[in-house]
């Protein structure tokens, strides 16, 4: 295996692209709040092309640093740069096809085939690199990490491991090329034997037929199927050839033996970490090329003013755009002492749309990628708690109201002041008094903790609890009072606006039924 580089060998010493203290976090299970903010699909999607990279697990752990977030916001610019991108996709691309040729080195039954195949990965393990340092080298990077690794691979490709394992691979291949040798097939016996100056048939054939060539000419050449390994009869051939050639075919075994493991640990690791930020900007291409708007969100644990314009809940336009719809896009800010966003409105209005895309927004700012919306600043959180309606689970042997206080008691546990809580439609399973009654006790302790919360309601009341809280109503259009805008309006509820709309849709309002009814 290669010796590690020297730092001094380097710009600066580079340990992961994700990251300035080492590798990215990775958790393999989704956080509890991923299927009610639809992450677990948006994940499923971003991390599907790439299944031997096990990606999931990068998005399943949020950073608690600015200055991390900065780090991978500033990757992901520069691999927006075409040039960038277009290097380091290269390299992955090249990796991958070395990957996919390596098991042909231990699952084939030649030897010498195995030894073979194994320096064809070698090649192209060292093509892949070269060609990086080589297109890398003038490209202008703004990133810390993308710095680090093009002074990484400087240093990788010019080291004497590395130099010499593509040297010995380069010479392994030039002898092998400079083979000849001569198959005698007689029946049933096919012989091996050295080249003695036997004239070469295939040239000799196109020498005869070169003078009725005229201009293009149809192809009748038969499109024999190609496959991967020999068959015996050529297992048997080629080792009749090393034979012939012992010192070659003794080289080549060396070689293979001396570098059984050829891959440098952070060319492997940065391999895998970099689709991070190919996966993502991969993922959200379909949705700028329809319009829609991704920014880099201003992301900070020091203040809970947190602003947001022309946002939208990834999971559902992904769905819209396959179907040809359009996609509504909502904001929301909180200044001074605002803590939560209270939803109320018309069913079907958008408001379950808008808790998942408050919550997507600040689980994607703590990844560090860019976020759909067109302007955000947004709040460097601890953990993120969602609370969905679910059907009850027989299982537990709850009522759904019970359920429900279990769950919420188990976040108000765990929730810190620096902690985003997501509530939707809770308590829709008791009566109206105790309901309100529940609810005021969970925006009391939410209160208390000084903890960011959106939380969709039916109950208008909830939405003039306190000063902390910001009242946000469905709008439903005048005109259309059966149809729905799915715009989000910071406003009072009023519990009225609907009714009255659809009241004055069907002329049954006060004074239509004045006019109509005769006195």
């Amino acid at each position: 295996m290669p010796a590690p580089i020297p730092a001094s060998s380097m710009e600066a010493r580079f340990e992961s692209i994700l990251g300035e203290a080492g590798a990215g976090p990775h958790a393999p299970a989704p956080p509890d709040c991923f299927h009610d903010l639809g992450l677990d699909q948006i994940v499923q999607a971003v991390a599907a092309p790439w299944q031997e990279h096990d990606l999931a697990g990068f998005f399943h752990a949020s950073l608690r640093s600015e200055d991390a977030i900065v780090f991978r916001q500033e990757v992901m610019r520069d691999l927006e740069q075409p040039e960038v991108m277009a290097a380091v996709r290269g390299f992955t691309e090249r990796l991958r096809h070395m990957r996919q040729q390596l098991p042909l080195a231990t699952q084939r039954h030649n030897v010498h085939e195995c030894n073979r195949w194994h320096l064809e990965a070698v090649r192209r393990y060292g093509e892949a690199v070269a060609t990086l340092h080589r297109e890398l080298a003038p490209l202008a990077l703004c990133s810390r990490g993308l710095r680090r690794w093009r002074g990484y691979v400087a240093g990788y490709a010019g080291s004497a491991p590395f130099t010499r394992l593509m040297a010995q691979a380069a010479q392994l291949e030039r002898d092998l090329a400079a083979i000849t040798y001569t198959v005698t097939i007689a029946g049933s016996r096919v012989s091996v034997r050295r080249y003695a100056g036997e004239p070469d048939y295939t040239a000799e054939i196109e020498r005869t037929f070169a003078k009725f060539r005229r201009g293009t000419v149809k192809d009748y050449l038969a499109r024999l199927p190609v496959t991967v390994g020999l068959n015996h009869i050529e297992a048997q051939v080629l080792d009749g050839v090393a034979h012939l050639n012992p010192e070659v075919f003794g080289a080549l075994s060396a070689f293979r033996a001396e570098h059984p493991v050829f891959i440098d640990p952070q060319v492997e690791r940065f391999d895998r970490e970099i689709h991070f930020y190919i996966g993502w900007l991969d993922f959200i291409a379909p949705f700028r090329r329809a319009g829609l708007a991704f920014c880099y969100p201003d992301v900070s644990n020091a203040t809970k003013d947190i602003e947001v314009r022309a946002a939208f809940d990834l999971a559902l336009a992904r769905r819209l755009l396959a179907q040809g719809e359009a996609v509504v896009c909502n904001g929301f800010e909180l200044h001074g002492t605002e803590r939560m966003i209270v939803v109320t409105g018309p069913n079907q209005g958008g408001k379950t749309t808008f808790a998942r895309m408050f919550g997507q927004l600040h689980w994607l700012a703590g990844l560090g990628c860019p976020v759909p919306a067109g302007r955000a600043r947004l709040f460097l959180f601890d953990r993120l708690f969602s609370h969905f309606e679910r059907e009850e689970d027989i299982r537990n042997l709850r009522g759904k109201l019970h359920d429900d206080l279990v769950r919420m008691q188990h976040i108000l546990a765990r929730a810190t002041p620096d902690s985003i809580v997501v509530i939707n439609e809770i308590f829709s399973s008791t009566t109206l008094q105790d309901a309100l009654f529940l609810g005021h006790e969970m925006l009391e302790r939410l209160s208390r903790l000084d903890a960011l919360a959106v939380c969709v309601t039916f109950l208008d009341e909830l939405a003039s609890f306190s000063p902390q809280v910001v009242s946000m109503v469905a709008a439903i259009d005048p005109a259309a009072p059966a149809a729905r805008s799915f715009k989000l309006e910071r406003r009072a509820a009023d519990g009225l606006a609907h009714a009255l709309a659809i009241a004055e849709k069907y002329h049954v309002t006060g004074a239509w039924l004045k006019e109509r009814i005769p006195p």
